[in-house]
């Protein structure tokens, strides 16, 4: 099969039946074998019973619907579990990701030998200031902190060869940084195209300013991941380890020096009256924490079980 194309959604069925037409003249034109797996995301609206009707009538077209909305990475990883695609194309379902991209994208994987491409809305519709300026910040402190060089990481419209998709692990928050997460695991050749961005034609976005908010975390978090998450001890266990040492020397030397003044019947202060004391204490008592959480960290890791993030309450096809 040539083609997986998912569309993870939410409440989307004013666009559903325009985007699959869409999709489907792009498969017949180029000649495509492929799947059209719906991700329904906990839709309180019609779309599941579109879905459904779609698939009725091609069996080319799978849905997986969710018992509540889990958000759009755990979408992700449903669909990319399912798919069976040589390439892996991500696309949003409110019709401001063109089908037409599709072909090139498929070329970029399939004649160029990408492990992953990534779309740029290079010329956006959005609100400048609610979107495109947040966006164009987070995406130079993504690139700064990554060293993946992409100019739009919350661009849904991916392309993946098969084997990318198999080998990384989307969660929480992580959709925006699948490029990331790919090169962590050791895909390097990623590339990005400029693609057509369309103004919203229904209903309302589903992202808020919070999203940048949860974007700047989820930085910082898969930052810490991708340097420390094998192997917590060497942060936590290092830092917490070079705390109490300072601190165990700095109550070592105070005490050192109290004995050499009554030795030498010279004025000397009591210990608890000395702040450096309560320094001391206060940096051994934080590098014994520190060690503690490298240490519970290095359990977590060796212990947990890989429990499903979501729930699903249908599949077809």
């Amino acid at each position: 099969m040539n083609l997986s194309i998912l569309i993870p959604l939410l409440n989307e069925d004013e666009s559903i039946k325009e985007l699959y037409t869409w999709i489907i003249s792009v498969m017949k034109s180029n000649n495509y074998s492929y799947e059209i797996i719906f991700i329904d995301d906990g839709s309180t609206d019609h779309s599941w019973s579109i879905i459904e009707g779609l698939a009725a009538e091609n069996p080319n077209v799978k849905g997986i619907r969710f018992m509540k909305n889990f958000g759009k990475s755990q979408a992700l990883h449903a669909g990319f579990a399912k798919a069976k695609g040589d390439v892996i194309i991500t696309m949003d379902a409110d019709l401001q990701d063109s089908p037409e991209e599709i072909p090139g994208l498929f070329n970029m994987i399939t004649l160029q030998d990408f492990d992953l491409v990534s779309g740029w809305k290079k010329k956006r519709y959005d609100s400048v200031v609610s979107k495109n300026l947040p966006s164009k910040l987070f995406n130079w402190a993504a690139r700064k902190t990554s060293g993946v060089e992409l100019n739009d990481f919350n661009c849904g419209l991916k392309a993946y060869k098969n084997i990318v998709v198999k080998n990384i692990e989307v969660s929480g928050e992580m959709h925006r940084y699948i490029p990331v997460l790919a090169k962590n695991a050791g895909f390097g050749k990623i590339g990005e195209k400029v693609v057509q961005h369309q103004a919203r034609k229904y209903g309302e976005t589903k992202f808020g300013m919070n999203r940048f908010v949860n974007g700047f975390l989820d930085l910082i978090t898969i930052w810490f991941l991708s340097k420390f998450g094998k192997r917590p001890m060497h942060l936590f266990g290092a830092m917490g380890s070079v705390m109490f040492i300072i601190g165990f020397l700095l109550a070592g030397y105070i005490g050192v020096m109290k004995l050499y003044n009554l030795y030498n019947n010279l004025p000397y202060h009591l210990v608890t009256s000395n702040p450096w004391f309560y320094i001391a204490l206060t940096t051994m008592v934080l590098g014994t924490q520190l060690f503690l959480a490298g240490f519970l960290g290095e359990i977590i890791l060796r212990t947990k079980n890989n429990e499903e993030r979501y729930k699903v309450s249908k599949e077809i096809n």
